[in-house]
């Protein structure tokens, strides 16, 4: 069977790079915008290329914005006395649409895992310490994915509340063990952040 041309090859490859996508799924999605619609090509192209030079972490949450600081950051009307600390940009997201958050949030764009070299560095643990330090905040929610990574990382974050004196909740378990916040239907959600509980050794 003859190959694909080279040029082909490599832009079915470049789908598959993509989480979620294998084999079948990038040569469907190739052959669909190669298929007459060149037109939806060339804008998801130009798009993407202008996401990626525009697009950066703001400075004080580190969701991706293409300002300085992201809308959350600016709106004054958000409750400046409740951080909200979550592992990814889709976890906000997530829990933006529930509507029932009006604080502020950072990210942390990942978690803990020691094997694959991520620890409080890469996590930019530090810069969080300095929002503790320089904000009035005197509470956080800790909404990690209930796997044992994100376990973990919830008890190292709630250490480090705990030094600025400042009480660290979690989120309730109505997000089942091992799943992915971002996959969490917003009712389950809407429930787990209205019963957080505290966590670690606290008298606030």
């Amino acid at each position: 069977m003859k190959k694909f041309s080279p040029i082909l090859q490599d832009l079915i490859e470049a789908f598959k790079q993509l989480p979620g996508i294998g084999v079948k799924s990038a040569q469907r999605i190739v052959f669909y915008l190669l298929q007459g619609n060149t037109d939806k090509a060339l804008v998801l192209a130009e798009t993407l290329n202008n996401s990626l030079v525009s697009i950066q972490e703001c400075t004080i949450c580190r969701m991706y914005s293409d300002e300085e600081l992201c809308e959350i950051c600016k709106d004054s009307k958000r409750d400046q006395n409740i951080l909200c600390i979550v592992e990814s940009p889709a976890d906000l997201i997530a829990l933006e649409n529930t509507m029932q958050f009006n604080g502020k949030y950072f990210v942390l764009m990942g978690h803990l895992s020691p094997i694959d070299g991520i620890g409080p560095d890469e996590l930019k643990i530090s810069q969080l310490e300095e929002l503790f330090d320089s904000n009035p905040i005197n509470e956080v929610i800790i909404a990690t994915s209930p796997t044992v990574d994100g376990e973990a990382t919830a008890a190292y974050i709630a250490s480090v509340a705990q030094n600025f004196n400042i009480k660290a909740t979690r989120i309730a378990y109505g997000v089942p063990f091992g799943g992915e916040i971002e996959y969490v239907d917003s009712n389950t959600l809407i429930q787990a952040i209205l019963n957080r509980n505290t966590i670690g050794n606290q008298n606030q």
